[in-house]
């Protein structure tokens, strides 16, 4: 059981939210996207959000900043957030803009309100899970595709409702997370992608 949990947590890790989150958006729209647009964002932000981050890692246990991948202080979290929202940052100033997808636009700037969100809680010792925060951001994100397309997706939704509920248990289970951080990192994520639904939906 612990080893089938420990798997759920490193496929539906946050560093994937971002790289699913756009595929969703290309596999969903409506809109006619040419091969260059699509490339042109799926590339910079797999290798910006997925690459980078594993690579930053490395080298903060190399050096010793952190010290597990399982269960950091809220002090270790807080390095690989300030890369994690940094590289979203550079996601949405300098990809996004060159191959402009609005509704890919506002999923970034929500994802960078979460993390920051997250970043602030850690200065109060209090550790959101991010794991969840990710579920919940591609969760509620979906649903406003679904919504702004018009287009039924209450099969992948279910499936997404599920996969939040089995890494919720993991984080639980493993002792990750406490019930509290586990509630507040859901939260985050929907209210961090609700946040920007006016300005595209």
């Amino acid at each position: 059981m612990k080893l089938f949990l420990r798997t759920i947590s490193y496929l539906f890790h946050p560093l994937f939210i971002p790289i699913v989150g756009t595929l969703a958006y290309f596999i969903l729209t409506p809109k006619y996207s040419p091969l260059e647009v699509q490339s042109g964002n799926v590339l910079p932000i797999f290798i910006l959000t997925v690459i980078i981050p594993i690579i930053s890692y490395l080298i903060l246990t190399n050096i010793g900043v952190v010290q597990s991948v399982f269960t950091p202080s809220a002090k270790e979290r807080r390095y690989p957030l300030y890369i994690i929202i940094l590289l979203l940052l550079m996601v949405l100033y300098k990809v996004i803009p060159n191959n402009y997808t609005i509704e890919l636009y506002y999923f970034f700037v929500g994802l960078i309100g979460a993390a920051f969100a997250s970043l602030v809680l850690l200065f109060f010792n209090f550790k959101a899970s991010l794991h969840v925060v990710g579920m919940a951001s591609i969760f509620m994100y979906l649903i406003c595709l679904s919504v702004h397309f018009e287009i039924n997706v209450t099969l992948a939704i279910s499936l997404l409702m599920l996969a939040t509920g089995l890494v919720a248990s993991a984080r639980l289970y493993l002792g990750n997370h406490n019930k509290a951080e586990i509630g507040m990192g859901f939260l985050i994520g929907i209210v961090s992608q609700l946040l920007t639904v006016r300005f595209w939906l």
